[in-house]
């Protein structure tokens, strides 16, 4: 594993809900080796009971993951930036709706106000996709993103391409060598990988 002991990582989740459960998993990797994790959670994200978590118990695994509790609204977000609180700020899962916004420079929910503030530093945002259109409508929003100053992106896979030939997801469990790696102004490659799932 590489040595994030004392990286401040912004951990932003929004609301690809299927994916909450590996997400954790990567969260609780990342808090396990010495990282400090500040967890933001979009307003859907955090207030949304699905078949995959009730949104109380959601809330409440990411903050017992993280030790702190969850930024889930705009004033929380917006001093982000200005107290210089993170390194590294990661989304995972980041929806196509995000990813939307990102491309935009729209921030008016938690998330996207965290990386508007966050990105006054010239610090990295790594992104975590996780979208049934990433390979339609929302794929120019990924090519321009890639082409953005600080943004990042691990490494991802097509989960279903018979069935939903426009899905994406990211592999989660590559997280820690991206932030490596973003930390260093380079993105990892290659980001197409085959699924190893």
């Amino acid at each position: 594993m590489i040595d994030l002991t004392g990286l401040r990582i912004g951990c932003a989740m929004t609301g690809s809900f299927c994916t909450f459960k590996r997400a954790f998993s990567v969260w609780q990797t990342l808090r396990d080796v010495g990282a400090e994790l500040t967890p933001i959670m979009s307003c859907n994200a955090a207030n949304t009971d699905t078949r995959f978590y009730p949104a109380k118990e959601a809330v409440q695994t990411f903050e017992a993951i993280c030790g702190k509790p969850v930024i889930d609204t705009l004033p929380k977000a917006e001093p982000i930036g200005p107290k210089k609180l993170l390194d590294v700020l990661a989304v995972m899962p980041c929806t196509g709706n995000t990813l939307a916004k990102l491309a935009a420079g729209i921030a008016d929910t938690p998330v996207t106000l965290a990386i508007k503030s966050h990105l006054r530093n010239g610090r990295p945002v790594v992104i975590a996709v996780s979208s049934n259109d990433a390979l339609g409508q929302n794929a120019r929003n990924i090519g321009q993103l890639l082409s953005m100053k600080h943004f990042f992106f691990v490494p991802f896979v097509q989960d279903d391409c018979r069935e939903k030939p426009n899905s994406i997801v990211s592999r989660f469990e590559m997280l820690p060598e991206t932030l490596e790696k973003a930390l260093k102004d380079t993105q990892i490659q290659p980001i197409l990988t085959e699924n190893h799932e």
